[in-house]
């Protein structure tokens, strides 16, 4: 399914039936610009609770919140033609309940326009997808490193390594048959991710773990280096822009204290007040 060939956003029934063809492409989004600039050649843009940390300055994503993460998601869905929208749920607002799980998904999808929700966990969280999923709310899953976890995974390590890759699996299993429609896996062993796409019928999106999942996906701000605060083993930088945005506002900097800009062509003249020109 090329972005090229679709004339609408796909639906999370595509994304699975993307399983074993032409890798899923993804990127994260958090305003219209950026969503209209990845629109054209993402299947799906995710409304990640990352935001939190690229935007906000937040430690981590813990003290994201449901308005955040919908003011975000109504800024992307207004960029966003061909690509489907997926939106996070952020801490606290799915793992208490089933059913506080479906008020607050319920809630994103009205108010954002996205097509589906994403949330956290595996084996634990398998009766939460099940309940979603049988009330008209597409679950994409996320297992191994899940940041909202970080303080009982030690971290943010690799998650599935040795012994724990059989609990991995289980996971993937688990959400597979409680109708997610396809699954992040996050800071996996290659080999282990390799296994858990060949065992499941649901798409594997890998970030941190391998060529071989059925699609990818990056934070947009790590992919463009504009986040710089530190750098995953897994991020491909393919582009420097925080630098050149910096350089770029030393040398505006320079200009406005040299009296430089603006210049004549930056102003107006009073030849006729009426003129915009």
């Amino acid at each position: 399914m090329s972005a090229t060939a679709r004339k609408s956003a796909p639906l999370p029934d595509d994304i699975r039936d993307m399983k074993g063809g032409t890798p899923i492409v993804s990127l994260t989004a958090y305003t219209t610009p950026m969503a209209e600039m990845m629109d054209a050649h993402c299947d799906f843009v995710l409304v990640g609770d990352s935001l939190g940390m690229v935007l906000h300055g937040l430690p981590s994503t813990l003290g994201v919140t449901m308005d955040m993460m919908i003011m975000h998601g109504r800024a992307v869905g207004r960029g966003v033609k061909s690509a489907m929208m997926v939106v996070d749920m952020p801490f606290g607002s799915y793992e208490e309940s089933p059913a506080q799980a479906f008020r607050n998904a319920a809630r994103i999808m009205a108010e954002t326009g996205a097509a589906a929700v994403k949330l956290e966990g595996g084996v634990h969280m398998a009766e939460t997808i099940a309940f979603l999923v049988a009330r008209g709310v597409p679950v994409m899953a996320h297992i191994g490193l899940t940041p909202q976890s970080i303080n009982t995974l030690g971290g943010y390590k690799v998650q599935g390594r040795g012994d724990a890759g059989a609990a991995l699996m289980a996971d993937a299993r688990a959400v597979a048959e409680a109708g997610a429609f396809s699954v992040v896996l996050e800071k996996v062993p290659a080999t282990l991710a390799d296994e858990i796409t060949a065992a499941i019928p649901i798409p594997t999106i890998g970030i941190g773990a391998s060529a071989g999942c059925d699609g990818q996906i990056l934070v947009v701000d790590d992919m463009l280096g504009l986040f710089t605060r530190f750098k995953a083993k897994f991020v491909k930088r393919y582009a420097e822009l925080a630098s050149d945005g910096e350089a770029a506002i030393a040398a505006y900097a320079a200009d406005v204290r040299a009296r430089s800009f603006p210049a004549a062509e930056h102003v107006f003249g009073d030849a006729d007040p009426k003129s915009n020109a």
